[in-house]
């Protein structure tokens, strides 16, 4: 150890410091010279000096060297010794893995967190499952993983720290082709920073709107002097029930409400299925019809004010899905509550008069029309877009229709317009064509969908304006945005039953040709399931307007004959039918030999909603490399709820969804699947 102590050498400024007395000593010889130039007697006694200066020096050197040496060991190894202890005893988890992320040392405090002993040395996935070996760091990064450890939130931290310099100056191994690396591991405990920041965000306020969706036609049900009792016990029980959540509850019209609830308190709406809605319907006095209610809160926003449009967009998708529900928007998602009762007919057509007004005087500004519907168009979507087309040409304006696959249910239909005189060869036009003719002077119209995605030609949205939709399907999460003129009502019937009603208001030289009149008085049958689903007063109004104008049953009759391969994959789809949780009929149908199977699927689940105790329909069809969906209920099951789920949407007896990437038994899973969880959660009932 001493020859080691010896041998050892000092560098830097130690060193600097050490050398300065030699450094002087020759500084000395230098002046000596001097003097001998000047006096030689004089430079003899500085001679004598200087050897003398030598000799003190260079002893001292050789004698202090070690000394130094020692005191600086024995510091560096105290020093080592304090870090470890202080390292040991850091009251932060602290620990050392390897490059696989197993555990080779610990501090105490680690293991007062972990309640494992000094020698602990397996995996660290052993003792935190969501640090996997993928998660750890490369290179020289530092990784940050939150985890949760016996109910305490923490962060891990861990950073690599490379030994291959250590390795390269180690007298014990060859470091040259070594590569090797450590990995230091930090818990830092964030659980009263977690809890702090959840008080303050349950503390953040959320803006809500409540409308009453029937409040006239509730009150025409009942006595007139009982009116304001009926009023009265709804703002109670509003008003009680907020309160109830500690919040405010403020009415701004006759029929629509104001609320302030804290964050926290919507968190127990949401776990409460927002009972409100039906608290609200056990509200009688002797009333025909129960008032529903429509529910819309905004939250997280980055200020109130956008909280409260939040709150209006919800308030406005909850009615444009037909009420009776609660929407909550945050900056990010929409979530549903509800829906499970089928919307009320408005008997008042003032709306439509409205709508019709508005509607002609934006297809006068411009000097042409486009209109389109939903891909693969059915009777509904064709037979509104066939009324669009007589609006514009009663405005002589110039108007094309856009359909790119013709399926067997709408080709009967078309046939009806090509080679005939009064139309135009370009009355049909394609995806292709329908962008050439698009432009700043263009409308689009379009019927029968509100999803932009679904849509015949979904450029034509960003390139036309203005823009105008016709729709009677709910409104889901994607809509067509920026419209100039937005008429979609849930309870209409059908788009055709809308059309038809706009037809009446758009002026009296209107003249509907009996081609245009079968095609509406189709499109009403066929989403009516011939009149038997979905009918109201106004369904009938209109289909009575087509028959004045032309319409003929027997006409319409002919055009849904079907052909005999389509009729045995129709009762095919029915024989096979598998009836689950002994309420709902599921099936598939087949594509073969088949033109368009998804309309002959969603016949087939009409068909099924015969069977006694089926309270809702699905039939699975494989088509262009995707699975269609289609469902059907008559009243008892909401079908559109559980479309929505699997990514679809539609009415709450008639709905549907596309499926991607799934083979048929893989959808039937999924279904099942959805349904299961539904009826788990309470959101559909058998």
């Amino acid at each position: 150890m001493t020859s080691k102590k010896k041998n050892m050498k000092l560098k830097g400024r130690l060193k600097s410091y050490t050398q300065t007395s030699l450094y002087l000593g020759f500084l000395l010889v230098a002046v000596n010279l001097l003097v001998y130039i000047l006096d030689v007697s004089s430079g003899l006694v500085v001679t004598c000096f200087t050897l003398f200066y030598f000799a003190i020096t260079v002893s001292m050197l050789l004698y202090n060297k070690p000394i130094i040496m020692n005191e600086l060991v024995s510091f560096a190894t105290q020093y080592g010794q304090i870090q470890k202890v202080l390292l040991r005893e850091l009251e932060l988890p602290y620990a050392m893995l390897d490059e696989e992320g197993r555990i080779i040392w610990t501090n105490a405090y680690f293991e007062h967190v972990v309640h494992r002993d000094k020698g602990y040395r397996k995996s660290i996935t052993s003792l935190f499952p969501s640090i996997t070996k993928e998660k750890l760091p490369d290179e020289m990064e530092e990784v940050d993983i939150d985890i949760v450890y016996e109910d305490r939130n923490y962060l891990a931290k861990m950073k690599r720290i490379s030994m291959k310099e250590m390795a390269e100056n180690s007298d014990i191994i060859d470091g040259h082709s070594y590569d090797g690396c450590l990995i230091a591991f930090y818990l830092f405990d964030e659980t009263a920073l977690k809890i702090a920041l959840q008080e303050v965000d349950d503390q953040s306020l959320a803006v809500g709107m409540i409308y009453l969706d029937n409040y006239e036609e509730a009150l025409e049900s009942v006595e007139e002097v009982r009116r304001s009792l009926l009023t009265a016990l709804i703002d109670r029980k509003v008003n009680k029930y907020i309160a109830a959540l500690d919040g405010i509850c403020k009415k701004i019209e006759k029929d629509k409400y104001m609320v302030i609830l804290r964050k926290k308190a919507i968190t127990l709406l949401r776990e409460n299925k927002f009972d409100l809605l039906d608290d609200v319907k056990t509200v009688n006095i002797g009333n025909e019809m129960a008032v529903t209610i429509s529910i819309g809160i905004g939250l997280d926003g980055l200020s109130y004010a956008q909280n409260y449009e939040f709150a209006r967009n919800a308030i406005d998708l909850a009615l444009g899905r037909g009420g009776d529900q609660a929407v909550v928007k945050t900056p990010s998602n929409i979530i549903y509550f509800g829906g499970k009762s089928q919307q009320v007919e408005k008997n008042t057509r003032v709306k439509a008069r409205v709508k019709a007004q508005a509607l002609r005087e934006i297809i006068s500004d411009k000097e042409q029309v486009l209109i389109m519907g939903h891909r693969l168009g059915d009777a509904d979507s064709f037979g509104a877009a066939v009324g669009i087309y007589r609006i514009a040409k009663t405005l002589d304006r110039k108007a094309h229709i856009i359909i790119n696959d013709v399926s067997t249910s709408v080709k009967p239909m078309i046939e009806l317009f090509k080679n005939h005189e009064e139309y135009e060869d370009d009355m049909i036009i394609n995806n292709q064509q329908a962008l050439e003719f698009a432009g700043s002077n263009t409308v689009l119209v379009v019927v029968d969908v509100n999803k932009p995605s679904i849509t015949e030609c979904p450029e034509l949205l960003h390139i036309c304006k203005p823009i105008v939709v016709l729709d009677h399907h709910r409104q889901g999460t994607e809509v067509i945005e920026n419209a100039t003129l937005s008429y979609v009502e849930a309870y209409a019937s059908s788009s055709c039953e809308m059309v038809s009603e706009i037809l009446q208001y758009i002026g009296e030289s209107i003249r509907i040709t009996s081609e245009e009149a079968d095609c509406m008085y189709s499109g009403i049958m066929i989403d009516t399931n011939n009149f038997m689903s979905k009918t109201g007063v106004r369904t009938f109004e209109a289909a009575a307007f087509l028959r004045r104008n032309g319409a003929d049953v027997t006409r319409v009759r002919k055009l849904f004959r079907e052909d005999a391969s389509e009729y045995k994959a129709k009762a095919d789809a029915v024989s096979q039918a598998e009836i689950y949780k002994n309420a709902f009929a599921i099936s598939t149908c087949t594509s073969e030999d088949i033109q368009s199977p998804t309309v002959v699927g969603a016949q087939a689940a009409n068909e099924l909603l015969n069977i006694r105790g089926v309270k809702a329909s699905f039939i699975l069809t494989e088509y262009q490399n995707q699975i269609f969906v289609s469902a059907r209920s008559i009243d008892e099951i909401n079908v559109q709820i559980i479309m929505e789920k699997m990514g679809g949407g539609g009415h709450l007896n008639i709905a549907g969804c596309q499926l991607n990437g799934v083979s048929i038994s893989e959808g039937i899973g999924i279904l099942k699947a959805t349904l299961d969880r539904m009826l788990e959660e309470g959101d559909i009932t058998i």
